[in-house]
């Protein structure tokens, strides 16, 4: 078949999708969250821990303008994906120029609403007002809110159990699905066996893990327990192993699209400047170590994806995405990729960001809401990346192309 066959044919199929698509009124794909501090969403509320992001100035820009536990001056990447992942319903005329990609073969052109940007398109494409997922651990999680999904990520996580000991209680990896489990058996009391294994089957799952088991684990303290067990090449090798078990269990327990974020430029984040940097630029070592572990996970969940024989798991480069605004600021709107908006000390990196600390005015031109974590706008653009992105950004498919096929076939697999 021509190559300029198969863009039509997507193409075709990407109109049909919307066709077949359900009304407006219909209940959104059900969201999973797991993982750390990038995507918890109050869970630490809950808990007796440091870990914690329920005081101001935290919340600042999020709706209510209060501190929620995610860790933003605003939304955070599963809120924003909430808001983006039924993208079937997003009317006709606000389609002109956003590119699918489909792994290396083609590449299909839709049409966003006139004089809009694709970056503006992804920025403000919040069609649906989904609702996002409560925090697992949130007493309003029940009945038909059930039905919407759950968030079982945890501030100060990581791969390993031993990683972020000093937050004493935080929901470990082998706790998160141990939840997912009970979440299950409350959906099938609550909606019946079959609708509740279809709705899980359904779901959009994400998990970003990793960052935590370097800068809270191997680099947390000089000559650490790991960093004296394991050479760094060892270490990665380790956590990305038991990374894969994770996974597996996921994939046990009904998981059948799940999205598997990289980590990001961890030597570039303002705590990591203040710490190891004298004129601004990124640590070297820990951004080593992130150039071990990304390729490894991408290899190793293709590996996963083999053995199941289908593409259930789905490479987010966050990297990449981080990367590119940080490398080219101006392009992005940012002036500032270096200080967070919020802290004290050098570049804003040093401790916690409190009510003391230092607020920026204007969290729009800031990458960094906290000496670690992203600003909204920021975290619009990486999900606007894993939305729209090419195989650069997402493999072996994007988000956008993902929920087109699986609307095909009502399911992901």
């Amino acid at each position: 078949m021509g190559a300029a066959v198969i863009p039509l044919l997507v193409s075709v199929l990407l109109v049909v999708a919307a066709a077949r698509a359900p009304a407006a009124s219909a209940a959104p794909r059900a969201f999973f969250v797991f993982g750390d501090s990038l995507v918890d969403n109050g869970n630490n509320n809950y808990l007796l821990t440091t870990a914690r992001a329920d005081a101001p100035p935290y919340g600042i820009d999020f709706p209510s303008h209060r501190a929620t536990g995610r860790f933003s001056n605003g939304l955070n990447i599963p809120d924003i994906i909430s808001n983006t992942t039924t993208i079937h319903s997003m009317p006709p005329f606000a389609m002109h120029a956003s590119q699918f990609q489909i792994g290396k073969c083609c590449s299909v052109e839709l049409e966003l609403e006139h004089g809009m940007s694709r970056t503006d398109a992804v920025v403000s494409g919040e069609h649906l007002g989904a609702e996002p997922a409560l925090p697992y651990l949130s007493p309003e999680l029940r009945g038909a809110k059930l039905l919407v999904g759950a968030n079982f990520a945890s501030a100060g996580v990581g791969i390993l159990n031993d990683t972020g000991v000093q937050f004493v209680n935080i929901i470990r990896m082998g706790d998160q699905l141990r939840y997912f489990g009970e979440y299950q058996r409350k959906l099938r009391a609550f909606a019946g066996e079959e609708q509740a294994a279809r709705l899980v089957s359904g779901a959009l799952v994400l998990i970003t893990l990793g960052g935590n088991d370097f800068v809270n684990n191997y680099y947390l303290v000089p000559m650490s327990m790991r960093s004296r067990q394991y050479t760094l090449p060892d270490y990665v090798r380790f956590i990305v192993s038991e990374y894969r078990k994770i996974l597996a269990r996921l994939y046990e327990l009904g998981a059948r699209r799940v999205i598997v974020t990289g980590t990001g430029p961890l030597g570039c984040v303002p705590a990591e400047l203040a710490q190891h940097s004298s004129n601004g630029e990124c640590a070297a070592e820990l951004n080593r170590a992130v150039d071990l572990f990304n390729p490894q996970l991408v290899d190793m969940v293709r590996g996963l994806n083999r053995d199941a024989g289908a593409d259930v798991f789905v490479s987010a480069n966050a990297y990449r995405a981080n990367f590119d605004y940080l490398a080219n600021p101006q392009s992005y709107g940012f002036t500032n990729v270096k200080v967070a908006c919020c802290g004290q000390g050098p570049y804003n990196g040093i401790g916690l960001c409190t009510a003391a600390s230092n607020v920026c005015a204007d969290r729009e031109v800031f990458a960094f809401w906290d000496a670690f974590h992203p600003t909204e706008r920021a975290n619009r653009i990486i999900v606007g990346q894993f939305m729209h992105g090419s195989t650069d950004y997402m493999h072996p498919m994007n988000l956008s192309t993902i929920l087109a096929m699986d609307q095909l076939q009502e399911g992901p697999l």
